[in-house]
């Protein structure tokens, strides 16, 4: 029998993180445990009823039935482009700067083949969504952590980088709103940003995936830099904007050369995108912000609740985030890290949070719960807790 040997790209794969922590909830559940699941950034709404209306009619339409255009259909590039004059107001040349992706974690791993060589380094936060690797590490290049400090927003210094490290890097990954921090960015952050891309010759990849899920300020794009186009683009996701996560729509807008070489990179692998998927995409898009308005809301409120309850039944100080829908919550001292307080909420409360871990090893003293539940199982999630022999109130070790 031939010996099947995966390629060294297999090789160079990182374990799936998420994928681990799946494996864990499925045993429990073969089990019969009645699982509440804050860990995973699923969205619990529904996708609205008149976007799931134009599917159902794109449907039956022939042109839809057949091949996309590759580069996907021109209304819904021009709805992208009307959508980022309408919501962040940057103009956008709908022929020349949007590329299209079956959902973002594709567009992630698309962009690093784009812009990577063999050995590259590509700047990448810690915490951060750890799907950033996955690209890099496919392209033969190295990814190089960026630690971001409480203490300084959850933004990196970019002072601290190694000048070393600097002359051979290639890509830096932003992310606001973060996940898994909830910390959002303003101007002069973008602007400094893009500034020091532009002086050290760094692509900019901005994962604005959150991008509607500002509750202090309105959302900010990172192409409202003046040097934002010049040096990046930016991910651009439906799947919780319009709780469409299983859709898998993304794009990218911004850098016209960047732009250029994903899709020619994309024309070798993908025939773009389901055409009743762009329609109804396109129907998104262009519907007045009152769903977004309203799911602001309601994220707002559970993670007010959320935390309101931590504190007055476990002790548990949280602070509320400025963007997305994750509360990243201090582990108490007694545990080691993340992983076995996650572990351990697992195996005794049959409650899911994400270990902080997962996302860096600056992530390690702390959880990332998502609120993606109504309220009344945000309640029995704090009331199991609660009778787990705790102690949340400690003050948390660095």
């Amino acid at each position: 029998m031939v010996k099947i040997l995966p390629s060294n790209m297999i090789e160079r794969l990182p374990e799936q993180k998420f994928g681990t922590v799946f494996e864990k909830i499925a045993h429990k559940t073969q089990q019969g445990a009645n699982i509440i699941n804050l860990g995973q950034g699923n969205p619990d709404l529904p996708t609205p009823a008149h976007i799931v209306c134009a599917l159902q009619e794109a449907a039956g339409s022939l042109p839809f039935q057949q091949y996309a255009p590759f580069r996907g259909f021109d209304f819904f590039k021009q709805a992208i482009a009307d959508f980022y004059r309408k919501e962040f107001s940057i103009e956008v040349d709908p022929k020349k700067e949007i590329a299209l992706f079956t959902g973002g974690k594709t567009g992630l791993y698309v962009m690093s083949q784009c812009l990577l060589d063999p050995g590259d380094i590509a700047f990448v936060p810690d915490p951060g969504y750890p799907e950033y690797h996955s690209g890099i590490l496919m392209a033969d290049a190295k990814p190089y952590c960026i630690r971001l400090e409480e203490e300084n927003g959850y933004l990196p210094n970019f002072s601290s980088i190694d000048p070393g490290v600097l002359k051979k890097a290639k890509v830096l990954f932003l992310n606001y709103p973060n996940n898994p921090t909830g910390a959002v960015a303003n101007e002069a952050f973008f602007e400094e940003a893009a500034a020091f891309a532009s002086t050290h010759g760094l692509h900019v990849i901005h994962d604005f995936a959150y991008g509607s899920f500002h509750y202090e300020q309105k959302p900010i794009s990172f192409l409202k830099a003046p040097l934002g186009k010049n040096v990046g683009v930016e991910l651009y996701s439906l799947s919780k904007t319009f709780n469409m996560a299983g859709w898998r729509v993304a794009f990218a807008v911004g850098n016209e050369d960047i732009i250029h070489a994903i899709n020619a990179f994309q024309d070798h692998i993908f025939v773009s995108m389901y055409g009743g998927f762009q329609h109804a995409a396109t129907v998104a898009l262009q519907s007045d912000d009152s769903h977004i308005q309203s799911l602001k809301e309601v994220y707002l409120e559970r993670m007010t609740f959320f935390i309101r309850q931590a504190e007055k039944q476990l002790g548990w100080t949280i602070a509320r985030p400025a963007g997305a829908f994750y509360l990243w919550a201090p582990i108490p001292d007694e545990f080691e890290d993340s992983h076995t307080f996650a572990d351990y909420l697992l195996e005794h409360a049959d409650v899911v949070v994400t270990p902080g871990g997962v996302f860096g090893t600056h992530g390690r003293r702390h959880v990332r719960i998502s609120m993606v539940a109504p309220i009344e199982q945000l309640a029995l999630f704090i009331d199991r807790l609660h009778i787990l022999p705790i102690r949340f109130h400690q003050k948390t070790r660095i």
